[in-house]
């Protein structure tokens, strides 16, 4: 079973870095994979959410921190030395059948740590903001996507980096959520006391 699904992989892979190569996605796909070039963006969607509703943006914006570290931690420093696969451009090095657009990596394959994190600020964002949904979604499945194509990462690493990235969205926003109930079920709390103390006094 095992060996039947590497076998499709694997296929998905050539498949995406070999079958769908062409000039464009050549010059594209390695300025999508590199983060450092997401930064502006990322900066300018933070101000236009602080701007918009400062508040709720900051609450977002506090909260993606510890949404981004766990998804990098255990994708990076969990999964990845336990499952400890490796990756096609080393796989395939000697037969030359890898159509390698960055440097070689050397670390291991499974999950994918970008695709994890942009679908984790992806879905994270999503809550929040459901009505801009497809523009993170997008952008994260091209980040997810030019792991593939320039010869990192075959499809299902990526596939559950995205999973990962749910998963730890959905765990701190939850996390999140119960204590935001909390606190304000103790401030009810609080406030009835004060009017009842009120009421009293007044009797």
């Amino acid at each position: 079973m095992v060996e039947w699904l590497q076998q499709i992989d694997t296929r998905l892979f050539f498949f995406i870095n070999n079958g769908l190569s062409n000039p464009l996605f050549d010059w594209v796909m390695p300025f999508i994979t590199t983060k450092q070039n997401w930064y502006p963006l990322f900066l300018l969607i933070i101000i236009f959410l602080l701007w918009k509703n400062w508040k709720k943006g900051l609450v977002v914006v506090l909260l993606l921190i510890p949404v981004i570290v766990l998804s990098d931690q255990i994708s990076a420093s969990l999964f990845k030395p336990f499952f400890n696969r490796v990756r096609p451009c080393q796989a395939f090095e000697t037969l030359g059948t890898v159509n390698m657009l960055i440097g070689m990596k050397t670390s291991p394959s499974f999950p994918s740590s970008h695709a994890a994190n942009s679908f984790a600020a992806a879905a994270f964002f999503a809550h929040f903001y459901p009505k801009r949904q497809w523009l993170y979604y997008t952008l994260a499945t091209l980040v997810a996507f030019s792991r593939i194509y320039v010869g990192v990462h075959y499809p299902f690493d990526t596939l559950a980096g995205a999973l990962l990235g749910f998963v730890c969205a959905f765990v701190v926003y939850f996390s999140y959520d119960k204590l935001k109930n909390r606190i304000d079920h103790a401030r009810k709390n609080r406030g009835d006391e004060k009017m009842h103390q009120n009421q009293q006094f007044q009797e």
